[in-house]
């Protein structure tokens, strides 16, 4: 049985403003799960932080100048350290089509740029589980 709370990593992808993410974070403790933010831009640096710091899902802002081929190498780099259990999310300036894009990649939810924080934190609270504290990557 698992016992500790959701642990979630927050990372920005591209250039702007983070007060949003910053916002969702302390809301999202507030909510009782455990966070963690990273200013790490890179994917294999969030990919690494996730694993390091044993995280159950990984939300991404995507700001300008983020691509969706930084989605899929997270992706792609969580399944070859074995860790993809690790839900991902995405949120930000999206368009449409690259955001259908970014959602057929087994993305577990897309939001647009003016999601209310409130929606994000009840969405969080349905869909994000704790994952076994035990498990090996």
């Amino acid at each position: 049985m698992v016992s500790h709370r959701a642990r979630i990593l927050l990372g920005v992808l591209g250039e702007g403003s983070k007060e949003t993410v910053l916002k969702l974070a302390k809301g999202l403790s507030e909510a009782g799960f455990e966070v963690v933010y990273t200013e790490l831009k890179e994917p294999a640096a969030i990919m690494n932080s996730a694993i390091q710091e044993s995280a159950d899902h990984i939300g991404i802002a995507m700001l300008h100048g983020a691509s969706a081929g930084q989605i899929a190498d997270i992706l792609r780099l969580l399944e070859k350290e074995n860790a993809g259990s690790v839900t991902v999310t995405v949120g930000g300036y999206l368009e449409e089509n690259e955001a259908r894009k970014i959602k057929s990649m087994g993305i577990k939810e897309v939001f647009p740029a003016g999601t209310k924080v409130e929606s994000l934190i009840e969405w969080s609270k349905k869909n994000i589980v704790p994952l076994d504290p035990d498990r090996e990557f």
